[in-house]
């Protein structure tokens, strides 16, 4: 059994190099709801010597409220967002000497795109736009991961160990005080259960399927790398390995 640990960087948590310790995969900020040009270098450049494969983490252009906030927004201004962002985070990778391997949209983008399919279209087709080969992490099922199987895109079906679920497979809104979990060792169970059993249960108590591939551990949570020090142990400790999915030429 291989799943992949990724996590939320570039964001100014001031734990990065922890985590990059700790995960397989970095999704790095782009700078239009954290990061700048010569942070998102640095992670670059240190998830390569840590052997972590690298991804972008586009956004809604809103630092003032880090991207959590959902708005109205049209396919083509997230055309445009997501080619622009994904454009120069490949950009500053090529001159790091790494290949980009993934695209993982952030907050209320991501949620957003999950049950929209315009906005999913629109994120896949700018990802296509700048590179035919990345990985697209979403949530296995809804219209964004649909949109990419649908234009050909790789994806890795994605949960999450740091987050509740409702019934309906969304994520629990940041606005509840019950959308975090807050032990790492509750954190780690769940995902081990994810993984062998195929089930989470949402906060009402039902069951819900999953086919995890990437688990994404927020690098900005409390306790981040606790949480990711503790999940790692515990999929070490059942002899499951952690390993960044690899990025293939284009499906046909």
């Amino acid at each position: 059994m291989k799943v992949d640990l990724n996590s939320d960087l570039g964001e100014g948590a001031g734990h990065d190099d922890e985590i990059l310790s700790l995960v397989s995969s970095a999704n790095i900020a782009c700078g239009f709801h954290a990061g700048n040009p010569a942070g998102i270098f640095n992670s670059i450049r240190v998830a390569k010597e840590k052997g972590v494969a690298v991804g972008a983490h586009p956004s809604l252009d809103d630092r003032k409220n880090f991207g959590r906030i959902e708005m109205q927004i049209s396919g083509a201004e997230v055309y445009a967002l997501v080619a622009y962002q994904v454009g120069a985070f490949q950009a500053l990778c090529t001159a790091a000497g790494l290949k980009m391997n993934h695209v993982k949209p952030h907050g209320a983008l991501y949620n957003m795109a999950v049950r929209d399919r315009e906005l999913s279209d629109a994120i896949v087709r700018g990802m296509l736009a700048v590179d035919t080969g990345a990985i697209l992490f979403a949530p296995a099922g809804t219209e964004l991961f649909k949109a990419a199987q649908e234009l050909r895109l790789q994806t890795a079906s994605e949960v999450f160990a740091d987050r509740n679920y409702n019934s309906d497979g969304t994520l629990v809104s940041r606005t509840r005080p019950d959308a975090l979990l807050r032990d790492p060792g509750e954190a780690a169970e769940r995902v081990v259960r994810m993984l062998k059993e195929g089930k989470i249960r949402a906060i009402d108590g039902s069951e819900l399927a999953v086919c995890p591939e990437t688990i994404c551990l927020h690098g900005d949570t409390p306790g981040a790398v606790e949480f990711a020090r503790s999940v790692r142990a515990r999929l070490e400790r059942d002899g499951i390995s952690i390993a960044a999915p690899r990025r293939m030429a284009k499906l046909e």
